[in-house]
């Protein structure tokens, strides 16, 4: 009885079970629906998303490749712009170049040239001077003979008295130079001295025979002749331009070149603006020593006017 009972009782309670569990499962049923629709739109959404991204990138890649482009073209104009102006100003700037390279070599050569007119004046202001002594020399009685050195055989008292005049032996000497026969007008000059040692042209004598020995390359007897200019005789003429070749003697000899710098300085400092004094200025610098500009002729220290 007790089991009737309980089979009726699970027949009328079944139903209500199985009701339960039914809607359940409609209910995850839509869940699940529900979910399967949001996965749909978030899907499509993020498609969506995508594609606008890849257009985004697309047009960006097309903007970078326009502008690569375009940045191309400027550094090819920029590029053929300096190309054109390289073109414009080269030419013009090596003819500069080439017109100053000219006008360099125009003014060393101009400097150059006035240097040899400064010396060649100089030379014929000593040939002006030599003649005019010379003539001066002509109209001066010469001196009177000098006295008996002994007697001949005879008992007569023998003059040693000079086979030419002054004037003459001196001219000689001087037209025997300029014509290139130095050892004969190294003699005349020595005759000279030898007769006439007080004579009006006794310190140009004395200097030509050292400006011989110095043509000829013997600068030890050149520079002891020289010196024999300077320590002998008062200033003359001839006294600054025996300084110089005493100098340029001086440096040609081995172990001797600072004395000849030295006689350069002693040149400068007492003739400053002289011809002479620039000379012996480019004399120290071609020996690497550091030569003051000396001052402008204006300011030039005459020398006593002495015989040519």
């Amino acid at each position: 009885m007790k089991v009737r009972y309980l089979l009726v009782y699970v027949l009328f309670a079944a139903p209500p079970l199985s009701f339960a569990a039914s809607k359940e499962i409609v209910d995850l049923q839509r869940d699940v629906a529900l979910l399967q629709q949001q996965l749909r739109e978030l899907q499509s959404s993020q498609n969506e998303k995508f594609a606008a991204l890849t257009e985004s990138v697309r047009g960006a890649g097309d903007a970078a490749s326009k502008a690569n482009t375009g940045t191309a073209v400027i550094q090819n104009l920029i590029a053929k712009s300096l190309e054109d102006m390289q073109k414009q100003v080269v030419g013009p700037v090596v003819g500069l170049g080439a017109h100053m390279d000219n006008v360099s070599s125009d003014v060393r050569a101009l400097q150059q040239a006035v240097s040899d007119m400064a010396s060649l004046m100089t030379k014929m202001q000593s040939q002006l001077n030599d003649l005019t002594i010379a003539v001066k020399a002509i109209n001066t009685p010469p001196p009177a003979p000098p006295p008996a050195q002994g007697s001949t055989p005879g008992g007569a008292p023998t003059v040693d008295v000079p086979p030419i005049s002054s004037t003459d032996l001196y001219n000689n000497a001087m037209r025997d130079k300029g014509s290139g026969k130095l050892d004969l007008a190294l003699q005349e000059y020595s005759d000279y001295l030898k007769w006439y040692p007080t004579g009006e042209l006794a310190s140009n004598s004395q200097f030509y025979i050292a400006f011989i020995h110095y043509s000829q390359g013997n600068y030890e007897a050149a520079a002891q002749e020289f010196d024999m200019v300077l320590e002998k005789y008062q200033e003359n003429a001839k006294t600054r331009e025996a300084r110089l070749y005493k100098g340029r003697s001086l440096v040609h000899l081995p172990g001797h070149k600072t004395e000849g710098a030295d006689e350069f300085q002693e040149l400068i400092k007492r003739y400053p603006g002289s011809d002479e004094a620039r000379q012996a200025c480019s004399e120290r610098i071609a020996l690497g020593l550091r030569c003051a500009a000396p001052p402008a002729a204006g300011s030039r220290t005459t020398a006593k006017k002495g015989k040519k």
